[in-house]
C-alpha cells in the first residue's frame, strides 16, 4: 500500500518468522507492511526485495557477512531480540523448587540461551536441562517446557508447559519505531500494554537519551520504565526532567521544579561540577528527607559539547537488595547446601543430641563451631545448618582453611581488584564473603588460619565489612559463619597462636561432634548406608561386626567408607577376617592381626595406669569425658602422686593400645570399649 512503510522479517525457522511478523504487526501495521522470510522453506533464499528495515533473527544466516549477501547493498539492518512474556512466566514459578526440568528447542544453542534468559528472569529454582534434536536421553525427568516446539518434546513426559514462541522485546519495538520514524506510535496505549506484557530488563542509560533528546514523548515513557530516579538538566542547568521515582526519592513535584535552577530544588546533587567537569560523578551517598540515596551525575555529550546532565538516584536499601540479587544470579551457581539433618544417619543417642542441638543453632543468626575429630562429618553438620537457617535459600561457600598459604586465603576470603598482584584477573575478582552474601561461610580448619588473617578475619565479623586485597572500597556483607576444628583451639589460644578475641568471636554456639566409637551400632547403620550409595553386595559375619565394635576408628567414618567401598572389590558375599583391609591393623587402636587376642596392659602397669584406668571407666558409667586437668585433680584429691606430663604420656600409651580415645578440644577422653573389657575382666591390675 502506497506511503506505508516495508519491514522484512528473517528467521531460521518458518514458524518463528511468522510469530515475529504477528508482534511487529500488531503495533505497525497501520503505517508498516510487515513481511516473513524463512531460511528452512527456501523463501530468504537469494536477494530479498528492498525494504526500509531488515529485521533478522541471529541464527537465520548465521553470520552478519551471510545476511548483507541476501539483502539490497546499504539496507537498514537490526537483530531481532526475544522475550517471554510475565504470565507465561509465573506458570514457571509455580514449579517445585528443585525440580529437574526439559527445555526442549530446535538446536543446542537455541535452548541454552533460552535458559539463560529465563535464569536472568529469576526462574533459577529449577534445575534446567537443555534438549533438542540429537540430544541424549535424560531420565528421570517428567517435565518439559518448550516454546511452541512440541514436535521435539520427547515421549512419557507428564508435565508439558507451551511458552508459545518467544515475543519481541518491547526494546526491539522501540528501536523499529526510531529507525523508521513511527514514534508517536509508541504513545499509543497499543504499545503500553505491550511493554507491559513482555518481560525485559532496563535499558541502556546512554542510548536512551541519545535517541531520546529530539524525542521528548518517547523519552518520557522511557524514563518512567527505569527502576533508578531520574533528575535531567540542560546546559544550562535548568530541571527539564524529573521522573516519578525521582519524585518519590526526593519530595518534590515534577511540574514545580521544571525550569528552576538545579542549584535551587537540588542543592545536594552536583549538576555544577558534572556540567563543568564534562565527566562523570562517582556514586555517593546522601541523607534526603532521613533517607539515604546513591547519586550518581552523568554529562550527556553530543557532538563534543555537553549539551546536560543526568542523575540516578536509588534508595541506598535498593541498592543492597539489587546487589544481592545480582550476586545470587551471578555467584550462587555451585554455592549451596547439599545436605540436611535427614541426610545425618544414625540413631545412636550421641548423634540424636547433637542433631537437636545444632537444629536449635541453626535458628539463630550467631557463629556455629563445630568441634570434632577428622572424618566425623563437621562439613556434613555445617550444611545441614545452613539448609535448617532463615538462610536456607542464600548461598553456601565453603572452604578449608588449612588448604591455603596465606598470600593466597587472603585474596581467596576477601577477594581482590584489577592489578592487585601478578597474574591478578582482569576486573578482578569477588571474594568468599561477598559471594556468601546474606549465606553462610563454611571456614573448616580454622586453627590453621595466620595471626595477621585472624585480624582480618574478626573486623570482617565484627563490621560485616570487607576490603578487597588491593582496592580501597569498603564492601558490606552479611554473612553467618560456621567454623570447625579438630584442634583445641582453648590450647592454641593459650600458648598464643590463635587469638583470643576470635576464639570468643567463633566459639559463641559450640557444638561437640561425637566420633565413631561413641556412636554404638550406627557403624552397622553407616556400613549400610555407604553399601547401597556405592552399589555393592555383601553383609559382615559376626566377627567382622566384632571387630568393628573394638576398632578405635582414628580416621572415624571416612575410614569405615574407605572399608566399605574394600569390601566391595573383595568378590566375596561374606566379609570375614581375612576381607578385613589391611590399613584398619595399621591404624591403631585394633588388634595387629585377624583373630589375635585383645591386647593386654603392659605385664606390670604402673600405679597412673591402674588410677587412670579405674577413673575413666567410672567415666564412662555416666557417658561423660574427662580431660586431663580432672584425672589431675581427682589423683591429688586421692592422694596419687602424678604429675601433667605423666597423665598425659599414660593417656598417650593407652591410647595406642587402643584402651582410650582421646580427644582434641573440649571432647576429653574416653574408654574404648576395649578398655572397658580389659577393666571389667582384670579388676585386679
Amino acid at each position: 500500500m502506497p506511503g506505508k512503510k516495508k519491514i522484512s522479517v528473517i528467521a531460521l525457522d518458518p514458524r518463528a518468522g511468522e510469530s515475529y511478523k504477528r508482534d511487529i504487526a500488531g503495533l505497525f501495521s497501520e503505517e508498516a507492511e510487515v513481511s516473513a522470510f524463512s531460511v528452512l522453506d527456501g523463501s530468504a533464499a537469494g536477494v530479498l526485495d528492498r525494504a526500509d528495515l531488515f529485521v533478522a533473527s541471529t541464527d537465520a544466516y548465521g553470520s552478519p557477512e551471510e545476511l548483507m549477501r541476501h539483502i539490497p547493498i546499504d539496507s537498514q539492518t537490526m537483530a531481532v531480540e526475544v522475550s517471554f512474556r510475565w504470565s507465561e512466566l509465573r506458570k514457571l514459578k509455580e514449579l517445585p523448587a528443585g525440580s529437574r526440568v526439559l527445555f526442549v528447542n530446535m538446536t543446542q544453542t537455541m535452548a541454552r540461551e533460552a535458559i539463560a534468559q529465563l535464569e536472568q528472569f529469576g526462574i533459577t529454582h529449577i534445575h534446567w536441562i537443555p534438549f533438542y534434536p540429537g540430544a541424549p536421553e535424560v531420565p528421570d525427568v517428567r517435565i518439559a517446557v518448550t516454546p511452541d516446539e512440541h514436535r521435539y518434546v520427547p515421549p512419557g513426559m507428564e508435565t508439558v508447559i507451551d511458552l508459545g514462541q518467544r515475543v519481541c522485546t518491547s526494546g526491539m519495538m522501540i528501536e523499529i519505531a526510531l529507525r523508521l520514524g513511527l514514534e508517536s506510535l509508541l504513545e499509543g496505549p497499543a504499545f503500553q500494554r505491550y511493554a507491559q506484557e513482555v518481560a525485559t530488563s532496563n535499558y541502556s542509560f546512554d542510548r536512551m537519551f541519545a535517541r531520546s533528546i529530539r524525542l521528548e514523548s518517547q523519552f518520557h515513557i522511557l524514563m518512567e520504565s527505569l527502576e533508578d530516579g531520574v533528575v535531567g538538566v540542560n546546559e544550562k542547568g535548568e530541571v527539564f526532567a524529573c521522573s516519578r521515582r525521582a519524585e518519590e526519592m526526593t519530595c518534590v513535584s515534577a511540574s514545580l521544579v521544571q525550569g528552576r535552577r538545579c542549584e535551587e530544588v537540588f542543592p545536594y546533587i552536583p549538576f555544577a561540577q558534572c556540567l563543568q567537569s564534562r565527566r562523570t560523578l562517582p556514586v555517593k551517598v546522601i541523607k534526603v528527607n532521613g533517607v539515604n540515596l546513591s547519586v550518581e551525575v552523568v554529562p550527556v555529550i553530543r557532538q563534543n559539547a555537553c549539551i546536560g546532565a543526568f542523575a540516578l538516584l536509588q534508595r541506598f536499601n535498593d541498592v543492597e537488595a539489587r546487589q544481592s540479587e545480582l550476586r545470587s544470579q551471578l555467584y550462587q551457581k555451585g554455592h549451596y547446601a547439599k545436605y540436611s539433618f535427614a541426610d545425618v544417619v544414625g540413631q545412636s543417642e550421641a548423634i540424636r543430641k547433637t542433631k537437636e542441638t545444632l537444629a536449635c543453632m541453626a535458628r539463630s543468626e550467631s557463629p556455629v563451631l563445630l568441634i570434632g575429630e577428622t572424618g566425623t562429618g563437621k562439613e556434613l553438620f555445617a550444611h545441614a545448618v545452613h539448609q535448617a537457617s532463615r538462610r536456607g535459600s542464600g548461598p553456601f561457600v565453603a572452604i578449608n582453611v588449612a588448604a591455603f598459604p596465606e598470600n593466597l586465603l587472603e585474596s581467596e576470603l576477601f577477594g581482590y581488584e584489577e592489578g592487585a598482584f601478578t597474574g591478578a584477573k582482569k576486573g578482578g575478582r569477588p571474594g568468599l564473603f561477598e559471594l556468601a552474601h546474606r549465606g553462610t561461610l563454611f571456614l573448616d580448619e580454622v586453627e590453621g588460619m595466620s595471626p595477621a588473617l585472624q585480624i582480618k578475619l574478626l573486623r570482617a565479623l565484627q563490621e560485616r565489612e570487607v576490603m578487597r586485597v588491593g582496592g580501597n572500597r569498603i564492601i558490606h556483607v552479611d554473612v553467618r559463619i560456621v567454623a570447625a576444628t579438630n584442634e583445641a583451639l582453648e590450647q592454641k589460644v593459650r600458648e598464643g597462636s590463635f587469638r583470643r578475641d576470635l576464639y570468643y568471636r567463633l566459639s559463641t554456639l559450640p557444638a561437640l561432634i561425637p566420633p565413631l566409637t561413641e556412636r554404638g551400632d550406627d557403624m552397622f547403620l553407616l556400613t549400610e548406608h555407604f553399601r547401597r550409595e556405592l552399589g555393592g553386595s555383601f553383609r559382615l559375619t559376626e566377627p567382622v561386626r566384632d571387630f568393628f565394635r573394638r576398632h578405635a576408628w582414628p580416621g572415624n567414618i571416612r575410614e569405615l567408607r574407605n572399608a566399605v567401598e574394600y569390601f566391595i572389590y573383595t568378590g566375596h558375599q561374606d566379609i570375614g577376617l581375612e576381607d578385613l583391609p589391611p590399613t584398619l591393623f595399621l591404624s591403631g587402636g585394633s588388634s595387629l592381626h585377624p583373630g589375635a587376642p585383645p591386647a593386654q596392659p603392659p605385664a606390670e602397669p604402673s600405679g597412673a595406669f591402674r588410677f587412670l584406668l579405674s577413673r575413666l571407666y567410672e567415666a564412662s558409667e555416666t557417658g561423660t569425658p574427662m580431660g586431663r586437668e580432672a584425672l589431675l585433680r581427682q589423683a591429688r584429691e586421692a592422694h596419687v602422686p602424678l604429675s601433667q606430663r605423666e597423665v598425659r604420656d599414660t593417656l598417650a600409651d593407652m591410647a595406642a593400645q587402643g584402651l582410650v580415645r582421646v580427644s582434641r578440644g573440649r571432647g576429653g577422653s574416653r574408654l574404648t570399649p576395649k578398655g572397658r573389657a580389659l577393666w571389667e575382666s582384670g579388676q585386679n591390675l
